[in-house]
């Protein structure tokens, strides 16, 4: 099963049990590529830091 199959099972599931969509696979991946350059390595890992949060539903405590 590819990413795009199983985020379209994981939206279905999502829908079937009322809960909000998964974000698309690849989604922010070139917009951090960009950030990982010098100087703005930080800021990148922090951002993908509290976006796992989110997604695991954990509270993001980076700073």
């Amino acid at each position: 099963m590819n990413a795009t199959q199983q985020h379209m099972l994981d939206t279905y599931r999502a829908a079937q049990r009322g809960e909000a969509a998964p974000i698309l696979p690849g989604a922010g991946t070139v917009r951090s590529a960009h950030e990982i350059r010098p100087g703005r390595f930080v800021r990148a890992v922090r951002r993908m830091r509290a976006a796992l949060g989110r997604v695991q539903g954990a509270p993001a405590q980076c700073r």
